[in-house]
């Protein structure tokens, strides 16, 4: 297969902002600035709009009960990701790449089936929940709607041409676009402060089709993909040619994955909450996105309907670009081959066009695109685990053993969760 370019322009030299702060030149707050923009695009795998279905469903089933989930998925992705940002940082490759050093080659072509198959679950809810949205918002039935969305992923794909700045930019827009969208939502749904209070803050369940829905959340929140992204995203980006640069790099891009989560996760919770003040009030459960935008217009007004197509559009629009991305890296790292990223985009888009082609449910598919995702967080998060705790590999960047530790609690969650998830779903 013909060698293409990486999905991001990788720096021969640092930018001269970048390394005025490496050099000490650069006091106050603009020393964050060269290094911001990595992790909003990998948050945007984290707002896909998987996170729609999830999170209407939830809301309007179990009011605010589920919130928790939310913060400490968002809290688990802020450790996460600050794993994969660092192992490319100190490394200068990602995830998959260090896999197929360090293991046998029967087990990294199977971490890329697993991976690809991921992606293609994550392309699935992106691809459909865009084309979703153009049909809420202009009436566009659901193929031309998919075929509109093709044309415009490819527009974005093509940002890319433009340097990594560029593209950060612009997906860095859209995500500030879909957090003005929800808090607008938010405003008018006019949520009781009280019972949010509580959602976030006292973690319960109700029964076990609850827990079922928290898996789907956590599937939902901390993406595989994005863990495999972020490496790749900082491996180039700005590179520390000795451990005290490595160590600052890593200081400021802790800053922009928690800026970037704080984001993400504003989302999400506002997903919930709006769908809690407005359908579980009225006992009205809703898993069904065209519902929910319905239903938006009648009780909250055409604002609200609007604000919740736009943010589904640009949501999927978004995030899609970001998975042809990770497909990019995952096939590349694990077996060092790579094809042209439009292929890959026609390709990928092949089974949300025979969804939509087909009739099925375009809320079931997402919700059911969730499940595979959340499966395939362990394959992707035990591997950052142990390569980010190899002190040969990591150097002065390895972790710290409390952060081990927590890293792993995590893993065994996401593992305990994942097991009941698939074992409710098929037997």
């Amino acid at each position: 297969m013909k060698e293409t370019k990486p999905p991001l322009i990788p720096l021969k030299e640092n930018s001269k902002a970048a390394q005025a702060v490496l050099d000490g030149k650069v006091k106050g707050w603009k020393r964050i600035l060269p290094f911001m923009g990595p992790a909003f695009i990998a948050a945007v795998a984290y707002i896909d709009p998987g996170n729609f279905a999830t999170n209407i469903t939830a809301g309007s089933t179990y009011g605010y009960l589920l919130l928790w989930v939310i913060v400490v998925a968002n809290i688990m992705a802020v450790l996460i990701q600050s794993l994969s940002a660092k192992l490319g940082i100190a490394t200068g490759k990602n995830l998959p790449e260090v896999a197929r050093d360090r293991f046998s080659k029967p087990a990294s072509v199977l971490l890329w089936i697993q991976s690809e198959l991921v992606i293609i679950a994550t392309d699935l809810a992106e691809f459909i929940g865009a084309a979703l949205g153009l049909y809420l918002i202009f009436g566009i039935p659901m193929l031309p709607a998919a075929l509109i969305t093709a044309v415009c992923s490819f527009a974005i794909l093509e940002l890319q041409r433009r340097g990594y700045r560029t593209f950060e930019t612009v997906i860095t827009g859209m995500v500030l676009m879909v957090v003005l969208a929800f808090a607008v939502q938010t405003f008018l749904a006019k949520p009781d402060a009280a019972e949010v209070v509580s959602g976030m803050f006292i973690p319960r369940f109700e029964g076990t089709d609850s827990i079922l829905l928290a898996a789907g959340i956590l599937g939902a929140t901390v993406m595989p993909h994005a863990i495999y992204l972020h490496s790749s995203l900082t491996q180039n980006r700005i590179v520390g040619v000795n451990d005290l640069q490595k160590q600052k790099i890593y200081k400021y891009e802790r800053i922009d994955i928690v800026v970037a989560m704080i984001f993400a996760g504003a989302i999400n919770m506002a997903m919930l909450i709006v769908s809690a003040a407005l359908f579980f009030k009225k006992d009205m459960v809703t898993d069904d996105l065209s519902v929910a935008y319905e239903m938006f217009g009648v009780y909250l007004g055409p604002a609200a309907a609007l604000c919740f197509g736009l943010g589904l559009l640009i949501a999927g629009l978004s995030s899609s670009s970001v998975g042809t991305m990770a497909g990019d890296v995952v096939m590349q790292g694990f077996i060092n081959k790579r094809i042209n990223l439009y292929l890959r985009r026609a390709i990928t888009m092949l089974p949300p066009l025979i969804i939509i082609i087909g009739g099925i449910n375009a809320t079931k598919a997402l919700v059911a695109s969730q499940v595979i995702l959340s499966f395939g967080i362990a394959f992707a998060l035990v591997p950052l685990i142990i390569f980010t705790s190899n002190k040969s590999l990591m150097g002065s960047l390895v972790n710290r053993k409390l952060t081990t530790i927590l890293a792993w609690i995590i893993a065994g969650i996401v593992i305990v969760l994942n097991a009941f998830l698939l074992y409710k779903t098929f037997m």
